[in-house]
Order: structure tokens, then C-alpha cells, then sequence
């Protein structure tokens, strides 16, 4: 891995790698990568020793797009059970890291808030959906996440209430 390169961090979403830096935590020396991430301006850092522990992995490649279009354009999926059931679902949909799980999870919330306000629990995924989603297709497509984020509105479409 080398500064410039784009990896998906999970649960945070797409990000660059900006520098490597030695930090000194408890007395401990390591190193770390230090990730920029497109919205929010946010910076990460992880240790270098732990990159397979969490599962960064690189960014989709651009033929990869049209799956996730399919996905934001496809049915609402209904989740049976109860909400905490729904909930757990959804938040391991998105620990998976998998670009196609967070367009599902970010088409299927937004769909149902656009109908009825979803919870503050199911808030929080539909946010962090749209975050994973959103910061890996601004590297992919060479966009804004402005632009990212209207093109990703549009896709999904809001159900008639």
C-alpha cells in the first residue's frame, strides 16, 4: 500500500491514503497509515499491522458501477421480523464491506424514510450507508460527493407515499 492509493475502510467508508506516520501510543512505536476521507473532511488512522484484521480492501473498479446502479434501482426489499432483528441485519449488511450490501441497506432506508421517519437507530445506518456508498463512488467516478450524492438520489427514486 502506497500514499495516493484508495481503500474502503469498513463501517468509515472510501478514503486515500495520505501518508504513513510513525506514532508512539502507551510507549509502543507503530506505523500507520493515515486515510483523507471525501465527506466531512475526516481523517483515519490505522496501524499498518492491522490492515487484514479490518478488513480494508480496494475500491471497486469502474465496470463495477453498473451493479451497484441495478441495486439502487432494484425493488425495496422488506425485512421480516422485528425492528432490533431488522436492525441487526442491516448493520452487518454493512460491516460486510461489500459496495452492493451498503447500496441495498442505503436503497431500502431511504425508500422507507422518504414513506415514514425511520428510527434514530435505522437513521444512523441510513446515514452510514449512504457514507460507505457515497465516499467509494466519489473515487470510482471522479466526482463530488455532492454530485455523487444527487446521482445516487435519483437512482433510488422515492416511492410514492
Amino acid at each position: 500500500m502506497n500514499i495516493g492509493d484508495k481503500f474502503v475502510y469498513p463501517m468509515h467508508g472510501a478514503g486515500e491514503i495520505t501518508r504513513i506516520e510513525e506514532n508512539e501510543v502507551g510507549g509502543v512505536k507503530n506505523s500507520y497509515y493515515v486515510f483523507r476521507l471525501p465527506m466531512g473532511d475526516m481523517k483515519l488512522m490505522l496501524p499498518v499491522d492491522k490492515v487484514e484484521e479490518v478488513g480494508l480492501r480496494e475500491i471497486i473498479n469502474p465496470a463495477q458501477v453498473e451493479e451497484v446502479i441495478k441495486v439502487l434501482q432494484a425493488e425495496t426489499e422488506q425485512l421480516q421480523g422485528s425492528w432490533n432483528k431488522k436492525f441487526h441485519t442491516n448493520l452487518e449488511r454493512l460491516k460486510s464491506g461489500d459496495i452492493l450490501e451498503a447500496a441495498a441497506v442505503a436503497r431500502n432506508l431511504t425508500r422507507q424514510n422518504s414513506k415514514k421517519k425511520v428510527s434514530s437507530g435505522e437513521k444512523k445506518l441510513l446515514d452510514l450507508s449512504r457514507q460507505l456508498l457515497i465516499t467509494e463512488l466519489v473515487y470510482v467516478c471522479e466526482k463530488s460527493p455532492e454530485e455523487i450524492t444527487a446521482w445516487v438520489d435519483d437512482l433510488i427514486g422515492i416511492e410514492e407515499k
